[in-house]
């Protein structure tokens, strides 16, 4: 026999992705939900150090504690090509002192 229970759509996509409705297909609406998560989460300043970095637009982040605002990705503040650029010139400095 089947289980009794409450039956759940295969891959039903909530969140900020729910205003689209059953537009654009599941996927996209999917990577849709995940950029926005990552992009109206909290991230933390490279100045002072606090959690409290906001998305203004598109690639302009400000921290809300000290008030700097800085250019960064179109959803994230650091790109992981920036993080790769910062160790290799993190690692050039100590070689050279």
């Amino acid at each position: 026999m089947a289980k009794k229970g409450k039956l759940r759509a295969k891959g039903r996509i909530t969140g900020s992705a729910g205003r689209f409705g059953p537009r654009y297909g599941r996927f996209i609406r999917k990577r849709v939900n995940d950029i926005e998560k990552i992009s109206r989460a909290k991230h933390i300043c490279p100045r002072c150090e606090t959690q409290a970095v906001a998305r203004r637009g598109t690639g302009i982040w400000e921290c809300r504690k000290c008030n700097f605002k800085f250019a960064g990705g179109a959803y994230v503040p650091q790109t992981p090509i920036l993080k790769v650029a910062l160790r290799t010139i993190e690692r050039s400095i100590v070689k050279e002192a």
